[in-house]
């Protein structure tokens, strides 16, 4: 006789893992969250889900895929809730409810769950034509009243700008479509194509689609990160209810561009520290009523090994809404960021960034930074 025994992480990761497939399996039949999306081009919050679903706490993604890493850490349930990012009551309206730099995330919608849609930088991109079809996976076999297909407006950088409804254009839609008449799919619900003509466009880009669900006075909203003109061409992704974790997704990424690249307008910066390590911030982005900030702390000639704090004092009116690569709380004007597990330790000389979303007026403030 003898008894097997396992070291108590090894238990805590299996406990971690089998809770996450329930929620996600949960999340998938529950009839208050069936819905669906957009799979190909994926939208943000599917291609997220599809491609680390199954391996959500792995810290590979924040280096492989770091907004969707920002995203899972910003809020689980929205990852797993992935067909569930839609408003009631639009009645049409779409752009006098949702304002500009919150189209991904229709408008801070569910009480901000999938403000991480809204987040700018190096989303994973899909190569398609001008002329291109997207697929939207019904999952409930709603149907539409409609669907909208919108384009940005070549010169639109995904990689520096939020996304406003002056940098679509319509290009593409249907009308009235029960879902009798869509295709039905072998893990349940339905799926539809949708043909669009971007002529023109070359490049990164976006497309942002509406979808107005037959059923209710629900509007779905999704964001799609895409590269015109791309080699490949493009995948049709089958709707699965089991998520994959792939080095190489059916949505080809588009060759990684820096996170870091230069917004057209030139940055604005600010930096201080203790010695052990500085911290510089640069305006990566604003627009009407918010900005987005991004902080490089630099370790000094000892290096970090414990982790790090930055500290800084909001400008009269701003608060912050989301931040990725750091946990950021505020006290009134007192924001102070602190390291994340991942990013704790910086070797003397090299740096690690932090990000995050504001609302108010952008300036240029103040920082200091430590050691812990």
């Amino acid at each position: 006789m003898f008894t097997l025994k396992f070291p108590w992480y090894a238990v805590r990761a299996l406990i971690i893992a089998t809770v996450a497939l329930l929620i996600g399996a949960f999340a998938l039949v529950s009839p208050a969250s069936a819905h669906g999306s957009v799979v190909d081009p994926m939208s943000r919050n599917y291609g997220c889900w599809y491609r680390w679903g199954s391996d959500f706490q792995n810290p590979a993604m924040a280096t492989e895929d770091p907004m969707c890493w920002q995203a899972w850490q910003y809020d689980v349930q929205a990852m797993w809730n992935w067909n569930g990012l839609y408003r009631e009551g639009v009645a049409g309206q779409h752009q006098a409810v949702i304002p500009d730099g919150q189209l991904c995330s229709a408008g801070h919608t569910q009480n901000g769950r999938y403000n991480a849609m809204d987040a700018v930088g190096d989303w994973k991109a899909t190569n398609i034509s001008t002329n291109f079809k997207i697929k939207l996976y019904d999952q409930a076999s709603h149907g539409a009243d409609y669907i909208w297909v919108y384009a940005t407006k070549q010169g639109y950088d995904p990689l520096t700008q939020p996304l406003k409804w002056s940098d679509l254009e319509l290009v593409g839609q249907i009308g009235n479509t029960p879902a009798a008449q869509w295709t039905p799919e072998s893990a349940g619900g339905v799926s539809i194509q949708v043909a669009g003509n971007a002529p023109g466009r070359t490049g990164r880009g976006m497309l942002y689609t509406i979808w107005q669900a037959s059923h209710l006075d629900q509007s779905y909203y999704f964001c799609s990160d895409v590269n015109f003109g791309g080699s490949g061409s493009t995948p049709t992704p089958t709707a699965s209810a089991t998520p994959t974790r792939s080095a190489t997704p059916s949505a080809t990424p588009s060759s990684p561009r820096p996170t870091s690249a230069s917004p057209t307008t030139s940055p604005t910066t600010g930096g201080g520290g203790t010695g052990a390590c500085t911290a510089t911030y640069k305006q990566v982005g604003s627009w009407s009523g918010g900005f987005q900030g991004e902080v490089t702390v630099t370790a000094g000639s000892a290096g970090i090994t414990n982790g790090w704090t930055v500290k800084w004092t909001l400008a009269s009116g701003q608060s912050i809404s989301q931040a990725w690569n750091a946990t950021v709380t505020t006290s009134g004007t007192a924001a102070t960021a602190v390291n994340a597990s991942w990013n704790k330790a910086v070797a003397a000389g090299t740096s690690t960034t932090f990000g995050f979303l504001g609302s108010g007026t952008a300036s240029t403030p103040t920082l200091s930074c430590s050691a812990n």
